[in-house]
């Protein structure tokens, strides 16, 4: 389907078909048009630009990448640059100005009125990570002896302008929030109905410093539409609207999975980061985990010994290392997500270390049985081993293996966050490489202990 609108959009376009054209895509939902036009030729981006309504023009815009977006900028008059600016809601101004070169911010700066200019700057001069950052000046509010025909009245005059409606704030005149009513309570109400007897009071709302993230997840915790932003005498500044909220879950789960990849968070998509930006975001954690090995290395060496009496031996380390970082990244992904949606605190410690600490006993014995009987039926014959042994050493080994791993898998996340570090850096390649390191410890002491045993 979209090739298809592509490819009717190019036909037009080369043709000069324009009445036609503008006349086939307004009934195209903006996000829609903004991915046909990422497969336009760029020098005929503008022309197909002109053709839309101003209103579609900004919804459009915003939809787009930035290099699009930057495109189109040089390419605009200053007429048409704040023609498109006056359709843009502020928030989603100061996006845009965020990922511009200084040059292209500073003109866009120009082409704004007095008062956009100041709630741009406003915003912007918030913490990147904070809900000022991400909330827009563009509300209405309301007054709590208005009548709900005052309130109609104000939504008509002033809401056209506003992000949402759907949400009204009540505000006394030094701008401290009071109450908030909602559109379908002024719609089931009659229309002499005072505000204050009909606006809810107990007010969910958050400071302009607060975490974006934890203003995220208040979206999924109570179902808002809308969060008020207040400052530190409680006046409400701005409002965090549910798309903005979107985002910002969408760029944490973004970082977290690129952590836990062991790949540096990079801001760009795939394709528009270079060959040697994704080279560098990798290589460090490469390196680290490589280097990290050589203790691997080193505890194998010591055991020579061993190995050249039972040289069998050598042929678990794969299992045994490969089972330790499975259950190590099983426990790690659940905690983590849990402190990202906060079904785990860091208060839950000890609770959660018990319940991975249960897991892995149930876990380990049904691993340690089945690799034994597979053991005995395998290697019973060998004139050279006691397979029952083996089958011995290596159940126990197996057991105290995964007990470690989800030990680790559920402590180290916790600990990084009550240590305020992003718990998605203790994933599985770090668990992992944590894990392999003891198993062939506690194996080799194991094997060095029963040796005489092992050996027929």
């Amino acid at each position: 389907m979209q090739e298809r609108i592509e490819e009717r959009v190019l036909y037009l376009l080369e043709n000069r078909r324009y009445a036609q054209l503008k006349e086939e895509i307004l009934d195209i939902n903006p996000y829609d048009l903004a991915a046909v036009m990422e497969d336009i030729p760029m020098e005929q981006l503008p022309i197909l630009f002109r053709i839309l309504p101003k209103e579609l023009a900004a919804e459009t815009f915003v939809e787009m990448d930035h290099d699009m977006q930057e495109h189109l900028i040089k390419s605009f008059s200053d007429t048409e640059l704040k023609a498109m600016l006056d359709e843009l809601y502020v928030d989603d101004t100061v996006d845009i100005i965020e990922e511009m070169p200084s040059n292209v911010v500073k003109r866009i700066l120009r082409s704004t009125d007095p008062q956009t200019r100041a709630m741009i700057n406003q915003i912007l001069n918030y913490p990147k990570d904070s809900a000022g950052s991400i909330m827009t000046t563009e509300f209405v509010d309301l007054k709590k002896d208005m009548t709900v025909a005052d309130a109609f009245e104000r939504i008509r005059r002033v809401g056209v302008d506003k992000e949402t409606i759907y949400t009204l704030y009540v505000t006394t005149k030094s701008r401290k929030l009071i109450g908030i009513v909602s559109a379908k309570d002024l719609m089931l109400s009659e229309q002499g109905v005072v505000i204050e007897d009909i606006m809810e009071t107990n007010i969910v709302c958050v400071d302009t410093s607060e975490d974006k993230e934890v203003v995220a997840n208040l979206f999924d915790k109570y179902d808002f539409l809308a969060i008020p932003v207040v400052d530190k005498e409680e006046r409400l500044v701005g409002i965090v609207t549910i798309d903005d909220a979107i985002d910002v879950l969408q760029d944490e789960t973004t970082e977290d999975i690129t952590k836990m990849g062991a790949v540096m968070p990079n801001e760009d998509t795939y394709f528009k980061t270079s060959v040697w930006q994704h080279a560098k975001n990798r290589i460090p954690w490469l390196l680290f985990l490589m280097l990290s090995a050589i203790f691997t290395g080193t505890i194998i060496t010591r055991y020579e010994v061993a190995f050249s009496a039972i040289p069998l031996l050598v042929s678990f380390i794969p299992q045994l290392m490969d089972t330790g970082g499975n259950c190590g990244s099983q426990a790690s992904v659940l905690i983590i997500r849990g402190l990202a949606l906060d079904e785990i605190e860091t208060s839950d410690f000890f609770k959660a270390v018990l319940k991975e600490l249960g897991i892995a006993l149930i876990v380990g014995v049904v691993l340690a049985v089945v690799n034994g009987l597979r053991i005995v039926i395998m290697y019973n014959s060998d004139p050279t081993v006691n397979a029952y042994a083996l089958a011995a050493v290596l159940g126990v080994t197996l057991m105290c293996t995964i007990i470690l791993a989800k030990f680790l898998g559920c402590a180290l996340p916790i600990l990084a966050k009550k240590c305020k570090l992003d718990p998605a850096l203790m994933a599985s390649p770090l668990i992992t490489t944590i894990v392999d390191a003891c198993s062939i410890l506690i194996y080799f002491n194991f094997a060095v202990a029963f040796m005489n045993y092992l050996i027929k």
